[in-house]
């Protein structure tokens, strides 16, 4: 089956490019510090989804739907034959109701992809030997923590490349071929390749010279540890950044090649026999290689469908619901309060607005506009306040700040990062032994609220903000708040009282902590974005400014900056206090909001509610001290008014927006590139730990260990690197806090409008054509729902 390769094809751009397109299928995540939600399938929206779920379980046996028996669950509850004969039409299923049912009984399972240590771990003696599989990717992986972890301190030099410092490694490591029984295995790795090129040239020359196999290979390795795959797309996204070159996950694929290699070669050397047959099945699997993917496309259809009519009866309730809102009540505004459209704020907006009819409540992104990035006072380092998907571009520091405090900060940086990193502490605290003791017993029998560590020298005074090296005058402010004012709907009828609040968790030995707080603040809470704001609208120079551009803030009005804790579901004020009327609102909010969402947590006392969710934030076991973002499915664009009436049960992302205002659709477009894309990430995430918790989620949490103090976690001591969401964010021990259904994007505007946009922008009309997320139009009179799919307008689900 092989051929040999001549040195013109050795250096072909064909192999180089079937390395990059395998490479390229592998979504970043962000680590443990700056932890926010991305669609793990993302680099591959350019597919239907059901094509590409198709080829990761042809590929790597991972799952994009849920088992027959969930969807039998549903049945005759949620799904009722009208949603199951709209899904069958809609999807080109032949068969009748009753062939739908008896599809759920018996789901064909066919071949998968072996990768050469499959192969022998099919042959192998399980019962007396460790899996080939297995050996490897704990190998790779622990070698992939060291590297990360310690680079600047490895005895290989931090000059070295990861695929060097792994050859440079396992040359050195006997254990391996005594731990897998395998004498004499050594000497395949000592005859590795220098170069991971060379490396990629032999792999060619085993797939026979033939591309898109060897695409398919490599893609299945990296899938095989798509953990660490996924940390190395990342380091290559924030490079990209900086205009610099990163292949990180070229060498991690050269070194899964490697081990391939190695057991090929070796197997060759000491059974001739069983090579021999590992040559013909291999050689099989590459003339079949394109029917599998077929195969699960077609295998799959009917249960597609029973996916489809979950979600459609989803879509035809809130379509209903969405249809003829009341008049939005006239009563003159005493309170403005903004909040992210995290769909934990959609509750607290509800309760907040329920206190009086002159609370009116706004959806924005959680970073409130600010491309900035925050320095702490006394500090070098910085941290970006805004969406992963971007670069910041602005630097707050807050007025006054001579790093007076630099030499304490900087001393005390390390011993901060291990007091404050969770489980990444048994190693330190073991080291302390006694002297650390003492802080266990007392935090343990007296703790106290969970603060986060970055932002307790953050203080509530003035700000100031640098731009290209230079501090922004009050002209650039302006058009910066212009800008924000504008997307966020507020350029008119100003309210008295604005209060700006951004959100964050509490919550105590819990490595998964950033991905509480907010995803448009890169993991972060909102503290430092609000307070920035509210600095900035309060300015008086500033709002000289914002009249001369044609807003114009009444003297009469006041900007506060607040956080609404989602872990407690209180709403923290910062610096000087609102009206004693509006504090009243406030607390009554807060209350409403915790006995709402007491029922949750099994809490059979509501009034006791608050003392209950503080207790769990400073719970050093606690498992689950909030739900996150379990069960979103929808975001709304349009006036609150569209919503106000609704219990939206808090799955849904709000963001206010009226057209009317939006002068050329530019915050039209704004919103359908940014915030839209953001919670395709966010629902996704969810949907694949879900799906399949073990490729797209993290595991058990009580078994987590952290690597490197941020990068992320391993399950237990070794294996891949889990990314996605634990377990226990999703279920509840008996059912799933979690439905997975792909999101609904509702939004309020010109069809010529959103048409426009999408057909502007390549990523918004893959999410919408390839089945990413659902996307509907809410016309002004509230007498119609129409989807846009295709290049065309067709009826929802619900007419």
């Amino acid at each position: 089956m092989t051929q040999a390769l001549t040195t013109e094809s050795r250096n072909s751009g064909n192999i180089r490019q079937a390395v990059s397109e395998a490479c390229g299928r592998i979504a970043p995540t962000w680590p443990l510090d700056r932890a926010i939600a991305v669609n793990p399938f993302w680099e591959m929206r350019d597919l239907p989804f059901a094509r590409v779920a198709a080829r990761l379980e042809a590929t790597a046996q991972a799952k994009c739907l849920m088992p027959a028996s969930y969807y039998q669950s549903l049945w005759g509850k949620q799904i009722q034959p009208q949603h199951l004969t709209a899904a069958a039409d809609e999807l080109g299923f032949s068969g009748d109701v009753a062939a739908l049912e008896r599809s759920l009984e018996e789901v064909p399972e066919g071949a998968h992809w072996f990768n050469v240590c499959d192969w022998l771990d099919a042959r192998r003696d399980r019962e007396h030997k460790m899996a080939w599989r297995d050996e490897v990717i704990h190998q790779v992986s622990q070698f992939c923590a060291a590297y990360f972890q310690y680079q600047e301190r490895m005895s290989l030099g931090a000059e070295q490349d990861l695929y060097s410092a792994w050859l440079a490694t396992i040359r050195q490591d006997r254990g391996v071929e005594i731990l897998m029984g395998e004498g004499g295995m050594h000497r395949a790795f000592l005859d590795l390749p220098e170069d991971m090129a060379e490396v990629f040239a032999a792999a060619h020359e085993l797939v026979a010279g033939n591309d898109s196999a060897l695409t398919a290979w490599s893609h299945a390795l990296l899938l095989e540890i798509n953990g660490w795959a996924s940390w190395m797309a990342y380091t290559a996204w924030m490079d990209a950044f900086n205009e610099q070159d990163n292949d990180n996950r070229e060498q991690l694929l050269a070194i899964m090649l490697a081990w391939e290699l190695v057991l090929w070669r070796h197997m060759k050397e000491t059974d001739s026999a069983g090579f021999a047959q590992l040559e013909s099945d291999f050689s099989r699997q590459l003339e079949s290689a394109g029917t599998l993917e077929a195969f699960y496309e077609s295998a799959r259809r009917p249960l597609w469908v029973w996916h489809r009519a979950a979600e459609i009866a989803y879509q035809a309730q809130l379509c209903s619901d969405l249809k003829h809102p009341p008049e939005a009540p006239a009563t003159p505004c005493k309170l403005q309060a903004a909040f992210c459209i995290d769909v934990r704020s959609e509750p607290m907006r509800r309760a907040l607005e329920a206190q009086d009819d002159s609370i009116q409540t706004l959806g924005f992104a959680g970073f409130f506009g600010l491309p900035i990035e925050y320095q702490a006072p006394g500090s070098s380092m910085t941290r970006p306040q805004m969406p992963g998907l971007l670069k910041p571009t602005v630097k707050a520091v807050q007025a006054g700040d001579d790093n007076r405090m630099a030499a304490g900060h900087n001393t005390s940086a390390r011993w901060l990062q291990a007091n404050e990193a969770e489980p990444a502490t048994f190693g330190f605290v073991e080291a302390l032994g006694l002297l650390k003791a003492g802080s266990l017993i007392k935090r343990s029998l007296f703790p106290s609220d969970p603060e986060h560590a970055v932002n307790r020298h953050c203080g509530s005074g003035h700000w100031d903000l640098i731009q290209d090296g230079a501090p922004m005058s009050a002209a650039d402010k302006a058009g910066m708040a212009k800008s924000v004012l504008g997307a966020m709907g507020l350029v008119r009828d100003f309210a008295p009282t604005i209060i700006l609040f951004g959100h964050g968790s509490a919550t105590t030995n819990n490595p998964f902590a950033a991905a509480l707080d907010c995803g448009a603040c890169n993991g972060q809470t909102g503290e430092v974005n609000v307070k920035v704001l509210a600095d900035i609208l309060n300015d008086e120079a500033v709002r000289a400014e914002l009249a001369a551009l044609g807003t114009e803030i009444p003297s009469t009005t006041r900007f506060y900056a607040g956080l609404h804790n989602t872990t407690t579901d209180e709403l923290v004020n910062y610096g000087e206090a609102p009206p004693g009327e509006v504090q009243a609102w406030l607390r009554g909010a807060t209350d409403a909001a915790q006995r709402k969402r007491a029922a949750a947590f099994a809490m059979d006392d509501t009034a006791g509610a608050s003392a209950e969710y503080r207790r769990r934030s400073r719970d050093w076991g606690q498992l689950r001290p909030e739900w996150g973002l379990a069960n979103n499915a929808a975001f709304v664009v349009a006036p609150r008014s569209r919503t106000r009436h609704l219990d939206l049960a808090g799955r849904s992302f709000l963001h206010d927006y009226r057209w009317q205002d939006d002068e050329g659709f530019g915050v039209l477009e704004l919103i359908m590139t940014a915030p839209m894309v953001v919670t395709n990430w966010i629902n996704m995430q969810y949907y694949a730990s879900v799906t399949d918790n073990l490729k797209y989620g993290s595991g058990n949490k009580m078994l987590h260990n952290v690597v490197g103090g941020n990068i992320g976690v391993f399950e237990g001591n070794g294996g891949d690197l889990r990314i996605g969401l634990p377990m226990q964010s999703l279920h509840d021990g008996s059912d799933w806090r979690h439905q997975p259904l792909r999101l609904n994007v509702f939004i309020q505007a010109p069809k010529e409008a959103i048409a426009e946009v999408a057909s502007n922008h390549e990523v918004v009309r893959q999410l919408i054509d390839n089945d990413w997320l659902y996307l509907f139009q809410l016309d002004d009179e509230g007498e119609q729902v129409s989807r846009f799919y295709g290049g065309e307008w067709l009826p929802s689900p619900a007419q």
